[in-house]
Formats: C-alpha cells, sequence, structure tokens
C-alpha cells in the first residue's frame, strides 16, 4: 500500500509540474515507472519556464489549391552558375530543351532547394527541384544530398509516393558542391498540424493519409530496392541516444538537470531489438505535400536523415504534435479530435493496423524523440548565444528544459 501510495504521489507530482505543457495521457502500452526523483527536477523547469514571456501563437490562415511554398528570387549569397547548369541539364536530362530561370524556395531547407523551370525539346514548359550540399566546411556526414537521391531512385518503383529523381551530380565544378535534380510535384505543403482552412472531415482524411504512407515506408523490402547498405545494422537505438548526447554536449551552455537524468533514463532504459525498416527520420505534415485538390500524400520530401533503423522512431516523431503545444510542431492548444484529427491513440492504432504489427516501448520511443528535439533546441540556442545563428534562437532557452520535463513525466507515469 506505501508503494502504491508513493506511486500515486510522484505521478501527482508529475502531473503539477507540467504547468503549462500540453502533454497528451492517450498512449499503450506503457512500462511501469516508479519514480519520485523526476518531479522536483521537472518542477524547477516549469519554473525556469515561466519567468520567459509568453510568445503569442502565429496567426493562421486558410491553405489553397496552390502549390506552396511560393518561390523567391536568389539571394546573392546562393546564386548558382546557371551557364554551368544549363549545360549538365542539357547532357543529362533527355526531354530538355534549355530555357532555364531559377528560383529558390525560401527558409526551412539545410540543405539549399531550388525552383527549376525549363522548356523541353517541343517547347512545352517543365519543372525540376535542385538540392545542393550547403558551401563551406562541413562535416562529412553532414548535408549527404548523394544519400537523398539514392532512396529517391530505390523507392521510385515503390508504392511510397516521391518525386522522380533525376539525376545526381558529384563534380565540384558544376557548382561547387554536390546535387541532385527530381521532377517538381505539384501540391500544398501544409505547415500548421491543424490544418486551418479545412474540414474536419479533409483534416481526417490527410492525417488518415499521413499514417498510411507511413507504414507503407516501413514495410519495404531493403533487399529487393537495394537498400540493405543504406544504415549500421542492430543497435540503432543505443546508437541514437549516444547521438543526441553527444549532440547536446557539443552544444551545452549549462547544467540542466533535467537532460541529464533523461539522458539517463533513456541508456539505462533501451528496448530490445525491434524490427529494421528504412527510417525517414524528420517525418511529419510539412515534410510531405498534399495533393492540389484531394486530401491526401502525394509525394514525400526531405530525406536526408533517412538511414535503416527502428521504424517506431519515425511513428514517435510524427507524433510529437501530441506532446509539443506550440505551432509549428503542436496544434497551438486546440483539441485535434475536435477538429477531426485522430487523437494519439487513434494514429497509433491506425498505424498498428496499416503495418500489422504492435507498437511497444512507447513511452521510450516518445521520450528519446523529445531528447532530439531538445538537444537540436540547444544548438539553436547555441549558435544565437554565439552570434553564429538568428537571435530568435534565443528564445529556445527555456524550450530545452521544458521538452526534456515533458518526457519525464511521460516514462515516470
Amino acid at each position: 500500500m506505501a508503494e502504491a501510495n508513493a506511486s500515486r504521489n510522484a505521478g501527482a507530482s508529475a502531473l503539477r509540474c507540467s504547468g503549462r505543457f500540453m502533454v497528451s495521457t492517450a498512449v499503450a502500452p506503457w512500462r511501469s515507472i516508479r519514480s519520485t526523483s523526476m518531479a522536483p527536477v521537472c518542477a524547477r523547469a516549469t519554473l525556469a519556464a515561466s519567468s520567459q514571456p509568453t510568445m503569442p501563437a502565429a496567426p493562421r490562415h486558410p491553405y489553397s489549391a496552390r502549390m506552396i511554398p511560393q518561390t523567391v528570387e536568389v539571394p546573392p549569397q546562393h546564386r548558382l552558375n546557371e551557364a554551368a547548369l544549363d549545360r549538365f541539364l542539357a547532357a543529362h536530362l533527355p526531354e530538355y530543351g534549355g530555357g532555364l530561370r531559377v528560383r529558390q524556395f525560401p527558409g526551412g531547407f539545410s540543405n539549399p532547394t531550388y525552383a527549376l523551370a525549363a522548356n523541353d525539346r517541343d517547347g512545352r514548359p517543365r519543372q525540376y527541384v535542385l538540392r545542393k550540399r550547403p558551401a563551406g566546411k562541413l562535416l562529412p556526414s553532414a548535408h549527404r544530398v548523394d544519400r537523398e537521391f539514392r532512396v529517391l531512385r530505390a523507392l521510385r518503383e515503390s508504392d511510397v509516393p516521391v518525386p522522380q529523381a533525376r539525376v545526381l551530380c558529384e563534380d565540384p565544378d558544376v557548382l561547387g558542391t554536390s546535387f541532385f535534380v527530381m521532377d517538381r510535384v505539384e501540391g500544398r505543403l501544409l505547415t500548421d498540424p491543424a490544418l486551418p482552412g479545412f474540414s474536419p472531415g479533409e483534416r481526417s482524411a490527410i492525417w488518415d493519409s499521413l499514417v498510411d504512407v507511413l507504414a507503407r515506408l516501413h514495410a519495404q523490402d531493403v533487399e529487393r530496392l537495394g537498400l540493405a547498405s543504406y544504415g549500421k545494422p542492430g543497435d540503432y537505438l543505443a546508437r541514437q541516444v549516444d547521438l543526441w548526447t553527444r549532440q547536446y554536449r557539443s552544444a551545452q551552455t549549462e547544467a540542466l538537470e533535467e537532460m541529464e537524468a533523461l539522458g539517463q533514463w533513456l541508456a539505462a532504459h533501451l528496448p530490445a531489438h525491434g524490427r529494421t525498416a528504412i527510417v525517414h527520420g524528420d517525418y511529419r505534415l510539412n515534410n510531405v505535400l498534399i495533393h492540389p485538390g484531394e486530401p491526401r500524400v502525394v509525394a514525400v520530401l526531405d530525406w536526408e536523415l533517412s538511414t535503416l533503423g527502428d521504424p517506431l522512431c519515425d511513428v514517435a516523431y510524427t507524433c510529437l504534435c501530441y506532446h509539443i503545444a506550440e505551432p509549428p510542431v503542436g496544434f497551438g492548444g486546440a483539441d485535434p479530435v475536435s477538429l477531426g484529427i485522430p487523437s494519439e491513440r487513434e494514429f497509433i492504432e491506425r498505424y498498428e493496423r496499416r503495418a500489422g504489427v504492435p507498437v511497444t516501448d512507447w513511452p521510450f520511443h516518445m521520450a528519446l524523440q523529445l531528447y532530439k528535439s531538445a538537444s537540436l533546441l540547444q544548438g539553436v540556442y547555441r549558435r544565437a548565444l554565439e552570434g553564429s545563428g538568428p537571435s530568435a534562437g534565443l528564445s529556445k532557452k527555456a524550450q530545452v528544459a521544458q521538452r526534456a520535463c515533458i518526457a519525464l513525466e511521460l516514462v515516470a507515469r
């Protein structure tokens, strides 16, 4: 009885420390955890968060059926050698007929991404997208557009909707760094998971399609696709915990007990080895294109973080919106179910039905994605602090501890 009371008290403390965080309770199955040490840590995170100014929610606007995002003129620092690119396209795309015009997709892309308009040999308009490795000194494993091209080519005949990858260039004499060209897919890029401007039925269908495509991706036969060597075998979750711990340490500016406690918990509670599948690594609504007039996914974008690993990492990453309230990740305080969007439990159950496998160790997988998110935010904050990143990154400091606290509450229930 005393042990049961202690467990209830720990849960109550965890709930008290949640403050204004949006924390979902609809997940299963849970691993039983009794911890009285996490709640005080999270309480300190809540006090720190409450001293930060509350940012107003971004206004939401209905989306049209046109191609989004709009492109902009290429800024001087990102301009391409268009003459060299024109020669390259003429040599490698059989239909290419010249008339090249180059614009850029603004913001949000770690690899500069360009919209190419041209004509085919019969004078008809053609549209392409170019993804390029950034200039400057980079880690060898970072910004691997060649890997993105490889997975897109492998999936082109599968039932996973992807743009048609056309040609990869690794000759630095053309544009200075490696790049690839793919066909442009017409569709809507929707950046708000609450989907303002849509009916409840449309929202439900879009989220249903998001689940369906993810399950199809995870069902792909990597041997048949020629992707058996696309990632390291085994120990994926252990390597993920180690990776994000190292990433956090490299950007750390002060001691945060929440991050220390979470990193230690993850390392001590690694699940048994599960399935291995293609993992997208950044699967969420704003990394897919929705059909211009229908509520369904027509292309999955931004494969630069893809590898072979535990597919539940993708499922948990997509579900971050149920645990982080602030847009563009979360629903901004709105109740997704009232909007026609599935609850977290419904999302998981839909995935289980489509994938034909159970979702297990859910608290671990969600906590890992929150740890990853917090580690990335710490990097954004440090770059802003040092002046090498946008000053808006200074506002991310409180969110690091907040996200770690949400994870600790989750695993302590």
